[in-house]
């Protein structure tokens, strides 16, 4: 069975495997150990605690093979509702350029910085083993936030945001950044990055320019991938769609990036998710559906088949009740696959 359950020091190899091992940037998740087992650190006081939640939580999943052990890819939630931490992101917009004089009236592209979406909770850290792309497992670790935050809904924010990783080529650089953000810092891409996942987005962000970025004064090159995600990000960009998640006029502010936005209470997990009883026994037969516990240190979630059981009773197998931690008689959420 494969299962989702909060990330804890013991999967800190695993989650590194899986950071070096990825096919797309991930700048949430450090390389560098002693900052990866920090984000860690925050994860697990983040799960501690619900009642002392203060805006700045981060909580990391990962997905488990319950037969081998083997850690096979994570996702997170930030909370991103501290207001003394700025969620920057430029926001594309238009300008009239006109003159009555002489008859023009030109619309020109124009990127500002915003820190707009201060206070939507974030889905970062997704990362899983190339093999799974795509899979059942692949829709199990990142679906299983929804399932998360509809077990503790008081806690997250009606809106959600996602950023995808922009265009870079095969050498991970991105010509967005070339054209723009590497004049401010001398740095290209990957260094970028590494700050950003050791230190903090902010402190580069408010290092940028606050003036508007017209974008026809930027290459070609970095015109053409305003707004756009990089092929290696197709798979998530799919489910996310499917999930009920749209584009926006946001994009990231180091690679420009699309950045997608949904209101929690329609994105499709989350809307499907109803409660029943649930028993154990022996199913051989049945439908796919999410289920996780109401545990909020001990979270887990995985992908079983159901059988109705007598009014709102289904009943589950006993092997998989007790790798979910689930409590026989009693209620739990489920969601459709």
């Amino acid at each position: 069975m494969h299962l989702v359950r909060p990330c804890t020091l013991d999967d800190v190899s695993s989650i590194e495997s899986l950071v070096r091992d990825n096919h797309a940037q991930i700048s949430s998740l450090p390389r560098k150990r002693a900052r990866l087992v920090e984000r860690i650190e925050h994860s697990l006081r983040s799960f501690e605690d619900s009642s002392g939640l203060t805006g700045g939580q981060f909580f990391l999943f990962v997905l488990e093979d319950t037969q081998t052990g083997q850690i096979l890819g994570c996702s997170g939630i930030a909370m991103n509702n501290e207001s003394k931490r700025p969620f920057y992101n430029y926001r594309l917009g238009e300008l009239i350029h006109a003159s009555e004089t002489f008859d023009i009236h030109t619309p020109v592209s124009v990127l500002h910085l915003t820190h707009e979406l201060t206070g939507y909770n974030v889905l970062c850290s997704f990362a899983i083993k190339r093999e799974l792309l795509g899979t059942t497992q692949f829709d199990l670790i990142s679906r299983a936030r929804f399932m998360f935050m509809r077990q503790f809904s008081d806690m997250f924010s009606e809106n959600l945001v996602v950023e995808l990783q922009g265009v870079c080529n095969e050498e991970g650089q991105s010509a967005f950044w070339d054209s723009w953000g590497r004049n401010f810092f001398n740095m290209d891409y990957a260094s970028a990055n590494y700050h950003v996942a050791t230190k903090s987005r902010t402190f580069l962000a408010e290092l940028m320019p606050p003036h508007p970025v017209y974008v026809k004064m930027l290459t070609p090159e970095a015109q053409a991938v305003i707004g756009r995600h990089d092929d290696r990000a197709r798979d998530i960009h799919a489910l996310l769609e499917r999930e009920g998640f749209q584009r926006s006029p946001y994009v990231d502010i180091f690679d420009a990036g699309e950045v997608m936005i949904a209101k929690r209470d329609e994105v499709t997990t989350y809307k499907d998710a109803s409660k029943k009883t649930l028993l154990h026994g022996s199913v051989s037969t049945g439908l796919p559906f999410l289920v996780c516990n109401d545990a909020y240190t001990d979270f887990r979630c995985g992908l079983v088949q159901l059988t109705d059981g007598r009014g709102d009773v289904l009943r589950v197998n006993t092997a998989e009740m007790e790798h979910l931690k689930l409590r026989s008689g009693s209620e739990y959420f489920f969601s459709p696959c």
